[in-house]
């Protein structure tokens, strides 16, 4: 599969795994079930499944048993390094518009804003890794098998 059409598949599954999250999150925060930093790893630990499936499978063609150690793990360790970063980001920025006095719909969308712009900067860094060292591992070659009897010109 092309580099091209790697990342067109990996765009895609972010915006499935994006929109889960994000409404996830909105809903979490427009309702105030908890705070926005919980919200937040509440919203992106649901948005992990399918982008974890969805990359392993569709983007990079994986198939057969996952492995703990070798793909689900160092996957959500990416996914809740990108939590860790934009929960301080959410509870923030939840926070500032707290502070200024704005409605819990203006809240959610700037929690949103915040979780949408940290999770973006780390979007390629995260395809380069799935990319290069998790999913885009090369499997061996198939073995070729040589003819013992190959074809032989004839004696004119």
């Amino acid at each position: 599969m092309t580099l091209l059409r790697k990342l067109f598949r990996y765009a895609a599954v972010s915006v499935v795994s994006t929109s889960v999250s994000l409404t996830i999150l909105a809903v979490l925060v427009a309702t105030s079930m908890t705070t926005a930093g919980w919200a937040n790893v509440i919203a992106t630990s649901v948005g992990t499944i399918p982008s974890f499936e969805l990359n392993r499978r569709w983007v990079w063609g994986r198939t057969g048993r996952r492995s703990l150690w070798t793909e689900i793990g160092p996957f959500c360790a990416l996914s809740f390094s990108g939590l860790a970063l934009s929960t301080l980001a959410v509870s923030v920025a939840a926070g500032w518009a707290t502070s200024a006095g704005l409605g819990t719909a203006a809240r959610a969308m700037v929690a949103d804003a915040a979780n949408v712009g940290t999770f973006g900067t780390l979007w390629v860094v995260q395809f380069l890794l799935l990319d290069r060292v998790l999913f885009g591992r090369r499997r061996p070659a198939s073995v070729t098998t040589i003819d013992p009897y190959p074809v032989r010109a004839k004696a004119a």
